[in-house]
């Protein structure tokens, strides 16, 4: 496994930046392997698949997980509140970073992962070829 790191600074969306870099730096199987930093905007999609929580308020993000390739990413992010209550969900785009993010990416050689419509779910998801 080849790793990456990054830093994201203040004002830069979460999201568009990790598929930019997976795209720029030609990742075909990623993994995000830690994510620590802030946020202060953003949307998350809920378990019901549809609902949306937005906020506007400072919060920690406390992980990240998810895939990543060159035809799309699936994100989830946990997210702690000034109280420390935590709360989760699919990564939208429009995450503000806060501070900073610091973030460190795994690259699986030999595999590439792709993204395609399944009906049975309703989205498009992974497929994975050796």
């Amino acid at each position: 496994m080849d790793t990456y790191t990054l830093r994201l600074t203040k004002h830069m969306d979460l999201k568009e930046k990790l598929v930019e870099f997976t795209k720029k730096n030609n990742i075909n199987a990623g993994l995000i392997l830690t994510c620590v930093g802030c946020i202060y905007k953003g949307t998350i999609r809920l378990a019901d698949g549809i609902s949306t929580k937005n906020f506007n308020e400072n919060l920690e993000i406390l992980s990240l997980s998810g895939t990543l390739s060159k035809d799309g990413v699936h994100l989830h992010i946990s997210l702690s509140d000034k109280d420390g209550l935590v709360f989760g969900g699919h990564l939208m785009d429009g995450c503000l970073i806060n501070t900073t993010a610091e973030i460190v990416i795994g690259s699986l050689g030999g595999t590439i992962f792709s993204r395609k419509f399944d009906s049975s779910t309703g989205y498009k998801e992974l497929f994975i070829e050796k």
